[in-house]
């Protein structure tokens, strides 16, 4: 009995063994049943501005390299949209270039879920243009521009644009204004600056993420759904002019004009220029994440300085208080990227150019103020 015994207990020993190099053997394959499942990857909505959209496809991209289980996607329908499908819950995330207008603030503060806003990159609109056989680069200041979208200068050899442009052979042709035909924040960036610059021309009532285009009234109007279709309008009319995000006027090669800030001076936008601007309005913004940016987004807008381009803007990105269990961390994650390695020069679309280090630690205090609804 006990050699029986014996023997049994040795082929039990002998299974257990062999079961346990058959689990470390599959381990080495990945199959083995102890190994940690593949985390079920979570999907961010957002939507809102194309002004920010060439920059935070690349960030989206970038960031699930890293971060495979989470998912970015964004959809450029405009500012005025993705405020409104932010303010209705329909995506995680809305991006827009100027912040949420006083009165949508309030009431999303007031809501249980409350509301983040923050400046995550830098941009600036510039004024493209279409005009053949025109050797030289093209000057404008906020009135002439202003003029040209009231429909008042008719022609690219009016004499007020000459004055501008004495080197210039300019053609007696009309101009043709292109603008947006969708509630954009490039479109109440641009208003507000030919607002400050040419008050006495362009009235506070004309300046909005959509408007009645005077200009529209005199025929010699056209309109383009997103920055693509404004650059798309520009590039295939003769004549034209349009306002358009410096990163789509670069990807295209269109050319756009010098435009005079209020120094004086006429300005190129260029990275140098555009945080000129944004210098002056760092000391203005709000001391926290959750209240208004509205003087902030506007005292960059026609920024002073020599060497401040004078149609620069934050672009935004506003976030929720509270999240589901499931998709806290991952916005959390990307606000955390986004303010570290997306900011480096290697993740930054050529057109734009990241915030100060002092905005960057300024918006992680995100990541304290975020929190579980489970």
């Amino acid at each position: 009995m006990a050699n029986l015994k014996l023997v049994a207990g040795v082929l039990i020993v002998l299974v257990v063994v062999g079961a346990a190099i058959m689990i470390v053997m599959r381990g080495g394959e990945g199959e083995t049943a102890q190994s940690p499942e593949t985390p079920r990857q979570v999907v961010l909505l957002g939507s809102g501005a194309t002004f920010i959209h060439p920059q935070l496809d690349k960030w989206a991209k970038e960031f699930t390299a890293i971060y495979p289980s989470i998912r970015i996607e964004y959809n450029p329908t405009g500012s005025g949209t993705g405020q409104t499908q932010f303010m209705q819950k329909v995506v995680d995330f809305a991006g827009s270039d100027p912040p949420l207008p006083a009165s949508r603030w309030a009431e999303a503060r007031g809501r249980p879920e409350g509301v983040i806003q923050m400046p995550v990159i830098l941009g600036s609109v510039v004024i493209a243009y279409n005009i053949p056989g025109l050797e030289g680069r093209l000057k404008l200041d906020g009135e002439t521009i202003a003029l040209i979208y009231k429909g008042e200068i008719e022609y690219w050899d009016d004499p007020r644009i000459k004055a501008l442009n004495p080197d210039l052979k300019l053609p007696n042709q009309k101009i043709v204004a292109v603008h947006r035909s969708d509630s954009s924040g490039t479109t109440h960036i641009f208003t507000l600056f030919l607002h400050k610059a040419a008050p006495h021309v362009w009235p506070k009532e004309l300046v909005e993420k959509a408007i009645e285009w005077p200009v529209d009234k005199t025929g010699r109007g056209l309109g383009g759904k997103g920055n693509q279709g404004v650059v798309e309008l520009v590039r295939r009319t003769s004549y034209s002019i349009g306002y358009v995000e410096y990163a789509y006027a670069v990807l295209t090669g269109l050319p756009w004009a010098l435009v005079r800030n209020v120094e004086g001076v006429f300005i190129d936008a260029t990275p140098e220029t555009i945080m000129a601007a944004a210098e002056n309005a760092y000391p203005l913004l709000p001391p926290s994440l959750e209240d208004d940016f509205n003087k902030a987004w506007e005292a960059i807008v026609y920024a002073p300085g020599k060497n401040s381009y004078p149609i620069t803007s934050f672009s935004f990105l506003i976030f929720y208080k509270v999240y589901s269990p499931d998709k806290v961390d991952a916005i959390k994650k990307f606000i955390e990227w986004v303010n570290t390695e997306g900011q480096k020069p290697k993740n930054i679309v050529e057109g734009y150019v990241p915030i100060p280090e002092s905005i960057r630690q300024y918006n992680l205090r995100a990541l304290q103020l975020i929190k579980s609804s489970g």
